[in-house]
């Protein structure tokens, strides 16, 4: 006798597993905490089975669970590209998403794949390059829609994320505590550009450029070799560059924010659907304080 899986059961249940708890896989599937423990509660009496350990930590994958997560996956895959296919409006074609250089390998692969599952009839260009460059693009439409790195918060858009801007170098590096200081920074229509250079004057460190390219490749390098230092978002750096502290001579740099700019009239409807799947994204899995 054949039995049915619920899918919103299963669904609980990966956003638990890929979250590592029950408030954050709450606001992925916009359930209360109540509601996302209850079904994998259900899901693990009907299976007879354990699927999470439950600690201070927070959640972790019974061997059950392992072995479900990755077919939970496939069914749910499929489940949303028939229910895209029998139910969406009829999205195609093209949409221009403008992000900045720093946050296209942090932020983007997650959205950018979810919404290729629920859309896969639009096809997605990025296009990378400086917030100031991507706001002139808007505006002349050869974007769509941007998401931008910005000190403020925008008039005509909508702040996701907020996070800091810190001083990072090579592991075990030397370069901050050379005289002037060896900074690698973007071109002259870096967003970071500006604020980094007033903070450094204002603190009365000498420094020289290393590396002047939008590029986070040439950047890293310069940094990974211990040449320069760099300024990133905390949230943006890389496991093989450690965050420096202000003890380290370093002057204090400011708060910055992702910001999302639609334009300001005429959007389509692919990218208004795009929009709101980055907001509902960044809201589950990126959310911080402002």
């Amino acid at each position: 006798m054949p039995h049915n899986i619920d899918t919103s059961l299963l669904r609980a249940f990966v956003a638990a597993a890929e979250t590592g708890g029950m408030t954050t896989a709450a606001r992925l599937v916009n359930l209360t905490q109540a509601a996302v423990s209850q079904q994998v509660k259900r899901l693990e009496e009907m299976f007879g089975r354990q699927l999470f350990e439950r600690d201070r930590r927070g959640l972790r994958l019974t061997p059950s669970g392992e072995r479900l997560l990755v077919r939970a996956r496939r069914l749910l895959a499929l489940n949303d590209e028939v229910w895209a296919l029998m139910t969406a409006p009829d999205f195609n074609g093209e949409v221009r998403l403008g992000v900045p250089h720093d946050i296209v390998g942090p932020y983007m692969p997650p959205v950018l794949k979810s919404f290729d599952q629920a859309w896969p009839g639009v096809r997605v260009s990025l296009v990378c390059s400086t917030t100031p460059k991507l706001l002139r693009a808007l505006v002349r439409r050869e974007v769509d829609l941007t998401l931008t790195t910005e000190c403020d918060h925008p008039l005509n858009g909508e702040t996701l994320f907020t996070d800091p801007l810190v001083w990072v170098g090579a592991r075990d590096g030397r370069a901050y505590k050379r005289d002037p200081l060896p900074v690698s920074i973007g071109d002259k229509d870096c967003a970071f550009r500006p604020v980094v250079i007033e903070a450094l004057n204002h603190a009365g460190r000498d420094w020289r450029p290393v590396c002047e390219v939008s590029n986070m490749e040439s950047l890293r390098a310069t940094v990974e070799a211990d040449l320069a230092v760099v300024p990133l978002l905390a949230s943006t750096v890389p496991n093989s560059l450690q965050v420096l502290s202000f003890g380290a001579g370093l002057p204090p740099l400011p708060t910055f924010h992702i910001n999302l700019h639609l334009p300001s009239k005429g959007a389509s409807d692919a990218a208004l659907e795009l929009s709101r799947h980055i907001r509902e994204q960044f809201a589950a899995r990126y959310r911080r304080a402002a």
